[in-house]
């Protein structure tokens, strides 16, 4: 039997029915909800021919193991994406762009990263499997779909995956407070990743020297670094920008 994915809270049930809803078994929802947000919800379900049982908050919340839940649940089946980076970047037409996150193992910011990649075009992100949060259903809530749509690749050697993405043309870009560029600098129109490390550790050693270039974000400020995510977000936001001048 294939296995179970758990999506808990609007956004991930939501997002799931309007994009795969036939892998979507079962949809349960707070009996005691009778709002308008709810009742939406339920009709999308049943539109789209899913089961929707209304059930108590304590089946409610053994169902979403932990997760923060608004009232719904749904089991659903994991949607197949690009299996590895070779099957991404064949399939990626004009300057791919990828992001690496080195050491993010905080459910809440990679949901967020995924939120980002997917708005800003990005074709995947990889992560170290050693150092690196899986896709649970925390990451799907806070991912709101995205998690459903970027390829999320764990390997088991960053730095060699790193440097199979520099044989194939693909540019890599660390983020680092001290660099003597900002990352405005940087030409982000080219085949790249934007390398991210954990917030506060930053990039480990090896990471850091494979890049090929070290950026900084402006600060102006008198906080001296962003949450990962946010970092993240602007990143990507430059390539963005570049890439539709």
């Amino acid at each position: 039997m294939a296995a179970t994915q758990v999506l808990a809270g609007f956004h991930a049930v939501t997002s799931r029915l309007r994009h795969a809803p036939g892998t979507i078994r079962d949809v349960y929802v707070d009996a005691q909800r009778r709002d308008a947000r709810m009742q939406a919800l339920i009709d999308h379900a049943r539109q789209a021919g899913r089961p929707v049982h209304p059930v108590d908050a304590e089946r409610l919340a053994g169902l979403a193991r932990g997760t923060r839940h608004q009232g719904v649940v749904a089991l659903a089946e994991p949607i197949k994406l690009a299996a590895d980076l070779d099957e991404v970047l064949d399939g990626v037409q004009g300057a791919p762009l990828l992001l690496i996150l080195d050491g993010i193992t905080d459910p809440h910011n990679l949901g967020a990263c995924l939120r980002t990649a997917d708005a800003a075009g990005v074709h995947a992100v990889i992560a170290p499997r050693d150092r690196a949060v899986g896709i649970n259903s925390t990451v799907q809530r806070v991912a709101c779909g995205a998690a459903d749509t970027v390829p999320y690749l764990t390997v088991t050697n960053l730095a060699r995956t790193m440097r199979s993405l520099k044989e194939r043309g693909i540019w890599l870009v660390g983020t680092d407070d001290q660099a003597p560029r900002t990352i405005h600098e940087v030409d982000a129109t080219l085949p790249m990743a934007w390398v991210m490390g954990a917030e506060g550790e930053g990039m480990r050693r090896l990471t850091r020297e494979t890049c090929d270039l070290l950026a900084a974000i402006p600060m102006h400020g008198s906080v001296e670094s962003l949450n990962v995510s946010v970092a993240s977000a602007v990143c990507l936001y430059e390539a963005v920008r570049q890439r539709r001048r």
